[in-house]
């Protein structure tokens, strides 16, 4: 009993052990981040092994959200809310029509369609920069959102999929019991599916706003004017190669612009997990 008893507390010491270590240094450059966002500017990098500011600076966060430029830390907060809600919201609405579509609705080469929609999720981001580019640039949508919002209604196959594993492992005695009552293809999506269906619709949506919030290489492509850049190209803004670099006001906005999506993730956390855990289980 006395050995079971160790080697039961073994085990978990070599577990836990190399998991707090990993942890730590996963979770070091962040917290690193945020110290030098309270350090004098001169610190930043003098001080690199140590996260105690000689004296902190809450001015940091002042001066930073301020910015280099005509345009504050508000403005681009707003554009980045802008980008961010519409294509949440785009992606997670389109996706899961289509995974309803491919989950339930009987239609000519369903599987053939659904094979080249997996096969899109396989092309890399690069290789429709240009035609994407130049199709955009024939509408006239540069220096707009509309390049980076519009393509999310359209579908994100990777919600597609998540949405269509979902829907799979929902009972189908709920369509039958619905057609009994005389009720379509649209009744049955609004008043069965979407509602069944709510874990994995805020799972995506927890994804595609953090995709939206973070994604710097389309609004770099397609936006060109400083009003309407979001955080992402902002913080580029404080690094200038020709001047001193407001280390700390970046490190101080670098620190904001995480927060919406912490706040996000642990708001809607158990409708994460839920969702990922189901998805791909069928009843």
């Amino acid at each position: 009993m006395q050995y079971a008893v160790r080697h039961k507390a073994a085990k978990a010491l070599g577990f836990h052990i190399p998991a707090l270590l990993l942890s730590v240094v996963m979770i070091y450059p962040l917290v690193w981040m945020i110290a030098s966002s309270l350090k004098p500017n001169e610190e930043v990098f003098t001080t690199v092994t140590s996260l105690i500011p000689s004296r902190v600076v809450w001015e940091n966060y002042v001066t930073g959200w301020q910015s280099t430029g005509r345009y504050t830390y508000a403005n681009y907060f707003t554009n980045s809310f802008t980008i961010a809600l519409w294509s949440t919201l785009g992606g997670v609405v389109s996706s899961s029509l289509v995974a309803y579509a491919f989950a339930r609705i009987p239609f000519a080469g369903k599987k053939m369609w659904f094979a080249i929609l997996m096969g899109t999720m396989l092309l890399p981001v690069q290789v429709l920069l240009i035609p994407q580019y130049i199709m955009f640039k024939g509408f006239g949508w540069i220096n707009t959102y509309l390049p980076i919002i519009v393509p999310q209604f359209c579908g994100v196959p990777f919600f597609i999929f998540l949405n269509l594993q979902f829907m799979r492992g929902i009972p189908r005695e709920l369509d039958e019991a619905a057609e009994i009552d005389g009720c379509g293809w649209i009744y049955k999506y609004l008043r069965i599916m979407l509602p069944l269906s709510v874990p994995s619709l805020i799972t995506s949506g927890i994804f595609g706003f953090y995709w939206s919030w973070q994604e710097f290489l389309q609004p770099l492509i397609y936006i060109s004017k400083p009003r309407l850049y979001p955080v992402s190209i902002a913080l580029k803004m404080f690094s200038d190669p020709n001047t001193q670099t407001n280390w700390s006001g970046l490190f101080a906005m670098t620190t904001l612009s995480i927060v919406p999506v912490v706040i996000v993730f642990m708001v809607f956390q158990r409708y994460l997990v839920e969702g990922v855990a189901t998805t791909g289980l069928k009843g």
